[in-house]
Parts: structure tokens; sequence; C-alpha cells
């Protein structure tokens, strides 16, 4: 090989190590925060929550090194944002307490992997209308998004500096936005948190395994709505960003393998793992590499990255502990504002689904259960029920 060709080859790699990089860095900073505040309001303790991103931060290095050098393609995998926001909406955990919850995610690892075996299913599944989807979605992250400005008015010297980053951030860096946010709250709490004796005992990282329990409850509360949201906002448009950079891939084997890697870290608290969706653009648009064939690589250096970033979890789950609450609820909202706004412009980008989606919308935002069944599932049945309505109606 001539010193140019060498030389080329080199540039060639730096470009997508240098995107994966990014994709890792902006994933990992923008929402840990949302996953350990949602395990922990689902009822896992700090060892817990630590635990549980440790394993799923150690899956997504597993998955996106394995397959993306397996395929030579640029897929990339991520855990489940909305999930995770959905567990952040629960009123309370499930009888049984988070081994119900490990529990329901068993299940949820199931049904996914399911969906990859079963043609109908899956066909069931991307048959959600995606107004409804995203309507639901939006209605989840509702309430998460209002977080940042309760905690002006309940912690306003703590909220201020990170809300005032965001908008900077937002304004003159918009990709770095959420993590220049997130150091700042770093930089708050470390200058403001005082952690309990021993708090930082055991804060080396390490998989605290969880023996799950199978209730209805749970199934019903959190498996059933943790996969409607983790395949419509996750895995069906993280497919359309694939197929939008010319990627075409099968869906069944991604599904298979996802489900089974969810599997596997639930026993350690670890939230479903599934297809990126926004930081996948990263890694298989232009910006990873002009050439399609040579984007490969980027998703590999976000699983090293993955690696790197995943001993910093039981640190950050002993910070988030002792936090006040509505400021890491204040954090994740700022991330998800983003989500939101695009949920919403989809949601009513069709006319003839905007009333259904309404309706999605709000009845998911409402926090209501029925019959132990919780508003996500609701709001989705309803706009189901009311689009099947005005399409089956006469014309008037």
């Amino acid at each position: 090989m001539t010193e140019p060709q060498a030389a080329m080859e080199k540039r060639d790699l730096v470009q997508p190590i240098v995107a994966g990089t990014l994709a890792a860095a902006v994933g990992y900073a923008s929402t840990f925060t949302l996953v350990l505040a949602a395990l922990s309001a689902a009822g896992a303790t700090p060892q817990q929550a630590g635990s549980g991103l440790f394993a799923v931060c150690l899956a997504m290095a597993v998955l996106n090194i394995v397959v993306a050098a397996r395929v030579r393609v640029p897929i990339s995998f991520a855990w489940s944002t909305p999930g995770a926001a959905f567990l952040l909406t629960l009123a309370a955990p499930p009888e049984g307490g988070f081994a119900a919850v490990a529990g329901a995610f068993l299940v949820t690892a199931l049904l996914i992997v399911l969906t990859g075996l079963i043609k109908p299913l899956a066909r069931a599944v991307a048959a959600i209308p995606q107004a409804l989807a995203n309507a639901m979605l939006a209605g989840i992250l509702l309430t998460l998004c209002l977080a940042p400005i309760k905690a002006v008015s309940e912690v306003p010297t703590l909220a201020l500096p990170i809300l005032v980053a965001w908008m900077l951030g937002f304004a003159f860096a918009r990709r770095y936005a959420v993590p220049i946010a997130v150091l700042v709250t770093i930089v708050v709490l470390a200058t403001t948190t005082h952690l309990p004796p021993g708090a930082l005992d055991g804060a080396w990282p390490s998989l605290v395994p969880v023996m799950p329990t199978f209730s209805l409850d749970a199934i019903i509360r959190i498996s059933l709505p943790l996969y409607v949201v983790t395949m419509a906002s996750q895995n069906l448009p993280g497919i359309a960003v694939m197929k939008a950079n010319d990627f075409p891939i099968q869906p069944a084997p991604i599904f298979v393998i996802t489900g089974m890697a969810s599997g596997i870290i639930g026993f350690f608290g670890g939230i479903p793992a599934n297809l990126a969706a926004i930081t996948a653009a990263i890694c298989a648009g232009p910006e990873a590499h002009p050439d399609r064939n040579k984007r490969w690589p980027a998703p590999i250096a976000a699983g090293v990255a993955y690696g790197i970033l995943a001993p910093a979890a039981s640190l950050a789950a002993a910070f988030v502990a002792a936090a006040p609450p509505i400021l890491i609820q204040a954090v994740a909202g700022l991330a998800l504002l983003s989500s939101l706004a695009s949920s919403l412009a989809a949601a009513l980008a069709n006319e003839e689904q905007r009333l259904p989606a309404i309706l999605t919308f709000v009845a998911t935002a409402s926090g209501i259960t029925i019959m132990g069944i919780g508003a996500p599932f609701w709001g989705l049945v309803g706009g189901i029920v009311l689009l099947l309505m005005l399409r089956w109606a006469p014309r008037p």
C-alpha cells in the first residue's frame, strides 16, 4: 500500500469515528439522567438504578460494535428513551416493587423478540398510524417537559443556570445544547449536593441482579405500553432513518437481537434496547462519511464510547439520588423538548388524522388509569377508535 493510500484510509476512518463518538456522547449525556430518574421512579434503589444504566450501556457497546462489524452497515442502537420517559410518568411502582418492574422488562423483551419472529405481529405494530404513535409519545413527554418550568419555580437558584445554559447552547451550538446543560447540572450538583456518608461506597460500577417477579398489574401497566412506545417511537423511526439514508435493513433480525439483549439486561434492571432513531442519523448520514460504504465504523466508535462511559453509571446514580428530584426531571425535560416538538408536528401534520391524534395526546397526557391500565394505552385505543369511526362515517 502506498503512503498516499494509507493516509487516505486514515482520513476515511477519522470522520466516521468522530461521528460515532459524537452520537454516543450526545445520546448518553442527553438522557442518562432520564434513565436514572425513570428507574428510581419505578422503585429502584440507587444501586439498582446504577446497575440498570451500567447494563444498558454495556448492551449498547456490544450491539453497536458486533452488529456493525458483522454486516458492514451503520446500524446503531440506543436505549429506549421514550420507554424511560414513560416509566417516569408512573404514579407509583407496581405491586411487587422493582422486582415486578424487572419482570415487566422481560415480558417487553419477549414481545420484541416475538415481533421479529411472527410476521403478523410485526405488521400489526407497523399498522399503528404514525400520527397516533407520535401523539401518544407527545402525551408521555408533556409532563416531563413541564419540569424545567416547575424547577425554576421550586429551586430557582439551581434550575435557572441550567435553563440559561440550555438556551444559550440551543441558540449558538444547537447540537450541543443538552450536553452543555448536563455539564452545568453536574457543576451545580457537585457544588451544592451533599452526599450522605457511605453514598459512594461501592461506586465502582457493578451489575446488581434483580430476581424478577411477574404480576398482571406490572404487565398491563408497564410491559404493554413500554412495548408499544419502544416499537412505535424508536424501532420504526429507526428503520425509517436507515431507509432515508439508503440503507434498507431487514427489521426482523434486529427485533430478535434487541429483544434478546433487552431480556439479558432486564435481569440487572436495564431498560429495553432498540434501534437508535435520532443519533442513527449521525452514524448513517453524510456526517459520518460522504461515501455511504465507509460509514459503518461510526456505530463501532459509538459502541466503544458507550463502553468507556459505562463505568460512570454508579457515580451518576449516587448524585442523582441525592439531588432534588425536580432538578433531575428538569434536565430530562430539556433533553426531550425537541422530541416533544417533532412528535407534535408529526402528529398534527395530517389533517384527516388531526382530531384522533389530539384525542390520543390529551388522553395520554391526562395520566388516567382505568381498570389498572395506564393512560398511554387508552390514548392509543381512543385515537384508533375515533380514526376508524371517521373513516367509516359518510362524508358530508
